[in-house]
C-alpha cells in the first residue's frame, strides 16, 4: 500500500497518528469534555470573575494609577492592599503576588500572576520536575511549583496568621492564573496539611481558585482536595488539557517538531486507560469548571 502511495510505510503511520492526535486534541474533546457534567450554580461561580480581576491587578505597579485597568476596574480598594511582592522581592523563587484584605466579601486573598515569558526564573520553576519526582500526602505533585508555594508560605505565614486571628469569620483564598494557578494549588495543599502554621485554621475556611490551571498533582490528590481547590478551564485551553508534562512543553521550545512527533506516536500507540492508571501522572487540580463558549463548527451569528 505504501508503494502505491509513493510513501514509506513509516511516513504513512506517522501521518495517520498526527491526524488522529489533531482530531482528538483540537476538535473532538474541545466541546465534549464536560457535556455530561452538571451545571454550576451562580453562587458557586460567583467568586471567579472577581478573583480574575484580582489576579490581573498583580500586573499593575501602582493600583492607585493603573495602566491596564479592564472595563469596570479591578474591584480593589488600594487601602486594603496588605502586600505586593515583585520578582525583585521574591528573587525568582516565586511569581509576583499580592495579599489583599477583601472586606466586602469577608475574604483574605493571595493572588498570584501567570507565567512571565521574559523571566528565566519562571521557566526554571516549570522545568524543575520529572515524572514521579515529588511525593506528597500519598500522591505526586510538581516539584518546582511546590517549592515556590513553600517559599510564599514561609514569607507570608506570620502575616496570614495575624489576619486570620483578627478576622475569624473571613475565608482564606489562594488564586492564580497559569503558572500562578499551580503555585496557588500547592499553597492550598500545604496549608491544609499544616493547618497549625496558620493557627489551626479550619479546612472549610481555605479555598483555592486555579484559572487556566497547570497540571500539578496526581489524580488521587485532585479528587481528595476537590472540596478546597477549584479549577476553571476556558473552552479548549491548551495548558490544563494537554497530556504532555509541563517540563516537556517548555523544553519543546527548542525542538517542537520532535516533541509533536513523539506525542502523536505515543498517544496513538498507548491506550488512554493505561495512561490513566499511572499514579505519577499529573492532572489539573481539584474540582473543574469548564466554560464552553461554542462547540466545534458552530458559530453564534447573533
Amino acid at each position: 500500500m505504501s508503494i502505491i502511495c509513493g510513501l514509506p510505510l513509516l511516513e504513512c503511520v506517522y501521518c495517520m497518528a498526527c491526524a488522529r492526535w489533531a482530531w482528538k486534541r483540537c476538535l473532538h474533546t474541545a466541546g465534549h469534555d464536560s457535556e455530561t457534567w452538571g451545571l454550576a450554580t451562580a453562587e458557586e461561580f460567583e467568586p471567579v470573575p472577581r478573583l480574575c480581576r484580582y489576579i490581573l491587578a498583580v500586573y499593575e505597579e501602582d493600583l492607585r494609577h493603573p495602566l491596564w485597568e479592564p472595563p469596570g476596574g479591578y474591584g480593589i480598594n488600594p487601602d486594603w492592599l496588605i502586600r505586593r511582592k515583585t520578582y525583585e522581592d521574591t528573587q525568582g523563587r516565586a511569581p509576583s503576588y499580592i495579599l489583599y484584605l477583601d472586606h466586602d466579601h469577608a475574604d483574605i486573598v493571595l493572588a498570584i500572576r501567570g507565567l512571565n515569558l521574559a523571566k528565566e526564573s519562571d521557566y526554571q520553576l516549570l522545568l524543575d520536575n520529572t515524572l514521579g519526582k515529588k511525593k506528597f500526602d500519598g500522591g505526586y505533585v510538581h516539584n518546582g511549583l511546590l517549592k515556590a508555594a513553600g517559599w510564599v508560605l514561609d514569607a507570608e505565614c506570620e502575616c496570614l496568621k495575624e489576619l486570620l486571628e483578627k478576622y475569624p469569620n473571613y475565608t482564606l483564598t489562594f488564586a492564580g492564573h497559569s503558572l500562578g494557578s499551580g503555585v496557588a494549588a500547592m499553597l492550598a495543599l500545604v496549608v491544609v496539611q499544616h493547618q497549625d502554621k496558620l493557627g489551626n485554621i479550619d479546612r472549610r475556611r481555605i479555598r483555592c481558585y486555579a484559572i487556566a490551571p497547570a497540571r500539578c498533582m496526581s489524580l488521587n490528590l485532585a479528587v481528595r482536595y476537590a472540596d478546597v481547590i477549584n479549577s476553571v478551564v476556558l473552552q479548549d485551553d491548551f495548558l490544563p488539557r494537554t497530556a504532555t508534562p509541563l517540563e516537556d512543553i517548555f523544553k519543546s521550545l527548542f525542538c517542537l517538531p520532535c516533541l509533536l512527533c513523539l506525542r502523536c506516536m505515543r498517544d496513538t500507540c498507548i491506550p488512554e486507560e493505561k495512561m490513566l492508571k499511572d499514579p505519577r501522572r499529573l492532572y489539573a487540580p481539584g474540582r473543574l469548571y469548564h466554560i464552553v463558549e461554542r462547540k466545534p463548527f458552530r458559530y453564534n451569528w447573533a
